[in-house]
């Protein structure tokens, strides 16, 4: 059997393809299902890739990607009501309950929630730390935002992008009002998945989700009239960036 698209021989003389042929086969390779990736979402706390993309995260997953949350701290400086000395263990299990309805791995930086430090052993370690899981896209904060874990989670990644050679794809992602003078350049439709990122917003229990989550779902909506979904996040990917495929 000839397969479309491929050579026909007459005699010792291959025969290139007919146009409808060479249609039909670009046509499937459009269809195909691209290859797995594994797609890593970076934050300074526990529940800041959830606030700015869980939606985002939930549909990679579901595509069958490998998706990584990458936590700068384990959010030692607030847990609520509950003693200091207890956030780290509290707020691990959530992200952790929250990884797990996203169908997400999580794993955490070295750092401490409220004392960030950028300087070269730390550039050097989150980069390490990158490369060893080896990502083709990675997803960050934007660097101009009102709290410093977030500002230093997207310095960490932006020198682990140079670092690689500029590897993989890079692009950022807002969280609600603490983000300024974003201006997106992709979309992903979130509509479908809308309930799945509001139970992983709220397994942070500890961080009264009521408090935020209404004024994320305020921007999804936003960038959803933008973009001609009913509700979307939105992303900027850096300029010197390969440009991925989101879902």
């Amino acid at each position: 059997m000839v397969q479309a698209g491929s050579l026909r021989p007459i005699g010792n003389r291959p025969v290139p393809p007919t146009r409808r042929a060479f249609l039909a086969s670009a046509a499937l390779a459009l269809r195909a299902e691209p290859s797995p990736q594994k797609i890593i979402f970076t934050g300074g706390h526990p529940g800041d890739p959830e606030c700015g993309c869980a939606g985002t995260i939930a549909r990679f997953a579901d595509l069958g990607h490998d998706v990584v949350i990458l936590y700068l701290n384990r959010g030692e400086g607030y847990c609520g009501s509950a003693p200091l000395d207890r956030c780290a263990q509290i707020r691990t299990a959530e992200a952790q309950k929250a990884c797990q309805i996203l169908k997400a791995r999580p794993i955490f930086a070295d750092q401490i929630d409220g004392r960030a430090v950028v300087d070269q052993p730390h550039y050097e370690s989150f980069a390490r730390l990158l490369s060893t899981e080896s990502p083709d896209v990675v997803f960050t904060q934007w660097p101009i935002d009102r709290h410093r874990d977030h500002r230093a989670v997207s310095a960490l990644t932006l020198d682990a992008f140079f670092q690689s050679k500029k590897k993989f794809a890079l692009y950022y992602y807002e969280v609600a009002e603490d983000t300024s003078m974003f201006t997106p350049s992709d979309y992903v439709d979130i509509s479908a998945v809308e309930s799945r990122r509001r139970a992983a917003c709220y397994a942070h229990v500890s961080q009264q989700p009521d408090n935020w989550y209404p004024k994320q779902v305020e921007i999804t909506k936003f960038r959803g009239t933008e973009s001609a979904y009913a509700q979307a996040e939105a992303f900027l990917r850096h300029k010197e960036s390969k440009a991925a495929r989101l879902p």
